[in-house]
């Protein structure tokens, strides 16, 4: 999954948690994003990634009787504010928040940070790792975590 699918994936979550849109008007949601120079390919990758999310966390709460999606609010410990920059970790937590990833997804992103060995992530290196992620998880996840080994694969 790439960058631009990610921020597609922003934009329907966005609309559709707005009340703007809703999953009945998913065609005028596609052809809005057409309008804006994303590819039919680009816009049917996210729309696939998100009803493949969206059965897969309805099973889990049926057979859990819960969400694993949590409101709990993570904050950057001292290290992690002097290598992570303000807008990268504002976009990982934006990305939280119209939940496209969960809590150990955002660990996980702030981990890959502050080891790419830069002395400064900025939102670019940050879009880059969750696109990463998104693509580890849609394409190695079978319910288990990614291996680190496959996460650096993808990242490097």
């Amino acid at each position: 999954m790439n960058e631009r699918v990610v921020e597609i994936l922003m934009f329907i979550m966005s609309q559709l948690r707005g009340g703007k849109q809703d999953f009945d008007n998913l065609d005028l949601l596609s052809q809005d994003l057409l309008n804006r120079g994303y590819s039919q390919n680009e816009i049917s990758s996210a729309f696939s990634w998100l009803f493949e999310r969206a059965d897969r966390e309805v099973e889990e709460i049926l057979r859990d009787g819960e969400s694993d999606i949590s409101q709990s609010f993570r904050v950057l410990h001292e290290l992690e504010e002097m290598i992570i920059s303000a807008e990268a970790f504002g976009y990982l937590l934006q990305i939280k928040q119209l939940e496209i990833l969960s809590n150990f997804d955002v660990e996980l992103a702030i981990e890959k940070a502050m080891m790419l060995g830069t002395s400064r992530v900025q939102i670019e290196d940050m879009k880059s790792i969750v696109a990463a992620i998104l693509t580890t998880r849609s394409t190695n996840f079978q319910g288990n975590f990614p291996l680190d080994s496959d996460m650096d694969a993808i990242i490097h």
